[in-house]
């Protein structure tokens, strides 16, 4: 597959077990950050990130998004409690999974973020809400 992952998570044991389910996916995890500075520092390596809102800096997750998505073109799905937090920072993303989350929702939004063009329109996974805008997609560019 040869998609890396960038994990955006300051809770050791949950970013453990996405860690497991990237891999058991078939990913390879880029890195492991816990705020901002870390994100940022890891992202040019990293294709797909899964981004929690509330980290070791403070609510940071959304800007992390933006920024991953706009500098470095990677595809961004946020992992989150409090979705209703990402606000106008979902145009960057293709959607958000909600915790606690399954492992097999982890798993397919992977691959469906890993997918040279992703189809939201018919996307049904269990725990993962796509972000649709004005029935295009916000952030889908891919570094290849």
């Amino acid at each position: 597959m040869g998609k890396k992952v960038l994990i955006v998570e300051d809770e050791i044991f949950v970013a453990l077990e996405i860690e497991q389910i990237v891999e058991d996916a078939g990913f390879t995890v880029g890195a492991i950050a816990v705020d901002r500075a870390a994100a940022l520092e890891s992202a040019a390596a990293c294709d797909i990130a899964l981004v929690d809102l509330n980290l070791r800096d403070g609510p940071t997750g959304p800007q992390i998004g933006m920024e991953l998505a706009a500098r470095h073109g990677i595809r961004v799905i946020y992992v989150t409690a409090n979705p209703s937090q990402i606000g106008d920072a979902s145009v960057a993303a293709l959607g958000v999974i909600t915790k606690p989350f399954r492992a097999r929702s982890v798993s397919a939004a992977l691959h469906l973020a890993a997918a040279e063009r992703p189809d939201l329109e018919e996307t049904e996974i269990a725990g993962f809400t796509p972000f649709r805008q004005s029935g295009s997609w916000s952030g889908l560019e891919s570094r290849g």
